[in-house]
């Protein structure tokens, strides 16, 4: 996004490289090419009446595999000798995308192996970010390593509400009893099937959200470094037994304010309502 053009297999590897280092031997997820929506490229003009429900994700590079090859090439070489690199597929909605993606995944596998480099290939997981994924996911798990719950986009489309929106912004609401019900089966699913899963987005930074997250055992919470600390305090001080108890209260009721009221009550009876009173100020 701070280029005139598409980064060579070169530049994108030196970048990938660096960060498959700096962390190693902890794991890296690296998202494929993830544009569109509220995501352009000056150079890649993609112009929509709705690009929230358009040319998207997967979708993209499923249509233009030079454009993935490419930069699933420089993501596989960079792992070279390091082997902790793990590639996340952003805005999958059938399992024929998956598995096309995967074809093409190996592909570039096999041409850097033909090529001389000893590279091991890479744990693939898909971002769930729309309803037909969600309640898809069992056909989804004989063919990934882990999964990740996009909630900003997963959220928005199952309330049919854009999050960018002033005049329904009020609608959009991670706390929405049809959300929460949506998360427990997608956590359940990969559960059964031994499959990590995690959530990324706006939830995994919020601490009465992370409640419900924790009593749906996600095995991680993907956020900036700013929400670090703040999260890991919530998880420290809070009992499980707790959380569960939070989340079978959830499920009962049926309007986002009442879940969110009782979601402070917990919070509060931890003493750690200041959480919550320094992030509405």
């Amino acid at each position: 996004m701070i280029r005139d053009r598409f980064p060579s297999e070169q530049e994108q590897r030196t970048l990938y490289t660096k960060t498959l280092k700096g962390v190693h031997p902890l794991p890296v997820i690296m998202r494929t090419l993830d544009i569109g929506g509220d995501k352009n490229l000056s150079y890649f003009p993609i112009d929509e009446i709705n690009p929230f429900l358009g040319w998207r994700g997967v979708r993209v590079t499923l249509d233009h595999p030079e454009i993935f090859l490419v930069q699933v090439r420089a993501m596989l070489s960079a792992s070279l000798g390091l082997n902790n690199l793990a590639i996340m597929l952003p805005m999958v909605t059938s399992l024929n995308e998956l598995i096309e993606s995967k074809k093409l995944i190996s592909q570039a596998y096999q041409e850097l192996r033909d090529e001389g480099l000893d590279i091991v290939f890479p744990k693939i997981g898909i971002l769930i970010e729309v309803p037909a994924a969600a309640y898809n996911i069992e056909d989804f798990m004989p063919h990934v390593n882990f999964i990740s719950v996009g909630t900003n986009d997963l959220t928005q489309y199952v309330l049919a509400v854009d999050r960018n929106n002033s005049r329904v912004a009020n609608l959009y609401d991670h706390y929405h009893p049809a959300l929460i019900k949506i998360l427990a089966y997608i956590a359940r699913t990969a559960r059964k099937h031994k499959i990590p899963a995690g959530v990324c987005g706006e939830m995994a930074t919020d601490p009465l959200a992370v409640i419900l997250l924790l009593a749906m055992e996600f095995s991680s919470l993907s956020m900036n470094y700013n929400s670090l600390a703040k999260i890991k305090w919530v998880i420290r001080n809070l009992k499980l037994s707790n959380c569960k108890q939070a989340l079978d209260a959830a499920l009962q009721m049926h309007d986002p304010k009442s879940i969110k009221d009782h979601l402070k009550e917990v919070i509060n009876q931890a003493g750690l309502g200041g959480l919550i009173r320094a992030r509405e100020l």
